[in-house]
């Protein structure tokens, strides 16, 4: 039995891995602009299309998994996800890369909105926490593998469109792996219907976590597609060399991860992320101020992805646990946060297009400072409090 359970959290956990998936998106974007010659602006409408859709999708999503239950809404996820992985291997146009990340991106809301109730189903709620930030480590590890999987598969054969090869196939193999495995769901009375939904977007706490969300995954994938530009841009490294910039992001958050759920275990998760987000809010300033010292912006970016490991896990966990017999529903409208994905580095790469420079990148402080000085006004739940 124990070993049983052991698989079923493991295949829940391959869930997230194939949840970074959708980050190979930042690096794709570099070569799609290389190979249609595309300015900025247009190159952010590759991770719009990717982000958008948690937007219109994640609500429905929640309320598509009371109907169908949490375990098959991440299986579906994993359907739509294959289907995108193979729109690239069947042409390569802008419109097919507009249409796999479209489809990524709704395979992503899904999956984001059902995966992380259904790890709640599996593991102690005292410790919810720092498992869901232990999952954001297998996502991490996903994305960090990204820039370093498709340099492997140019060496191999010389074209980075196999990068969705590999990617169908790890996505299959984590389908048929979850489909196997028995979950017994919990299933709250009364947690079922658009009603629900009403009483949330009128809850100042929940809305105040929305908004930080939304900052973010904003400055999250921000990170992922336009650090690339700012080291060709001020450190003249080549397009591969470039990979190195999430490739360093991304593995700062699985090491920030491994290092935040033993943390958050011991520590006051509200405490824990006003630390770290002073903390990045100096250092992204720090490395906007210094462009051309070489060393210290990829230090910067290390840090920097050290600190954003654990802001969502945390920020997610407050607001199941703020009410968590509406987990379904919550979880469904804060993967609508998710939306900032699109939102933010559209218009960092306007910005950048508009002053010719990298100057969008100073968004990403703004939404720092403003994540910063929302840490603030988090207040602790009263125990008290009736869920």
């Amino acid at each position: 039995m124990r070993n049983k359970a052991t698989l079923t959290l493991a295949s829940i956990y391959f869930a997230y891995f194939i949840m970074g998936l959708v980050d190979i998106v930042g690096i794709s974007a570099n070569y799609v602009k290389e190979d249609f010659r595309l300015n900025e602006s247009m190159t952010s409408f590759l991770p719009m299309m990717a982000f958008i859709s948690f937007a219109f999708l994640a609500i429905p999503s929640g309320l598509l998994m009371n109907r169908i239950g949490r375990k098959n809404s991440v299986l579906l996820s994993f359907i739509i996800t294959l289907a995108a992985m193979l729109v690239p291997l069947t042409g390569y146009t802008f419109t097919h890369m507009l249409i796999a990340f479209a489809l990524a991106g709704i395979g992503n809301t899904l999956m984001q909105t059902s995966v992380n109730p259904l790890l709640g189903d599996v593991v102690d709620p005292r410790h919810l926490a720092s498992s869901l930030t232990l999952g954001q480590f297998f996502r991490s590890a996903s994305s960090a593998l990204g820039p370093s999987l498709l340099a492997l598969v140019l060496l191999i054969s010389d074209n980075w469109k196999n990068i969705f090869i590999l990617y169908c196939t790890i996505t299959l193999a984590a389908t048929l792996w979850l489909w196997k495995m028995p979950i017994q769901e919990k299933r709250a009375p009364g947690q079922t219907g658009n009603k629900s939904l009403l009483p949330l977007l009128t809850d100042k706490y929940i809305l105040l976590l929305f908004t930080s969300l939304f900052l973010f995954v904003g400055i999250d994938v921000a990170m992922n597609v336009y650090t690339p530009r700012f080291l060709i841009t001020h450190s003249h490294f080549s397009l591969k060399e470039a990979g190195l910039g999430p490739t360093l992001y991304f593995t700062a958050r699985i090491i920030g991860s491994l290092l935040g759920a033993w943390i958050l275990v011991r520590y006051p998760a509200r405490k824990l992320l006003q630390i770290i987000l002073i903390t990045g809010t100096l250092t992204f300033l720090s490395m906007m101020l210094m462009p051309h010292n070489t060393p210290w912006v990829l230090t910067s970016i290390f840090i920097t992805g050290l600190m954003c490991a654990n802001i969502f896990s945390i920020l997610l966990s407050l607001a199941l646990q703020h009410k968590p017999r509406q987990a379904n529903e919550i979880s469904g409208l804060m993967i609508m946060a998710v939306s900032g994905g699109a939102i933010i580095p559209l218009l960092i790469g306007y910005i950048n297009d508009l002053t010719q420079s990298t100057q969008g990148m100073y968004t990403i402080f703004a939404c720092f400072l403003l994540l910063t000085i929302a840490s603030f006004l988090l207040a602790p739940i009263p125990k008290s409090t009736p869920r």
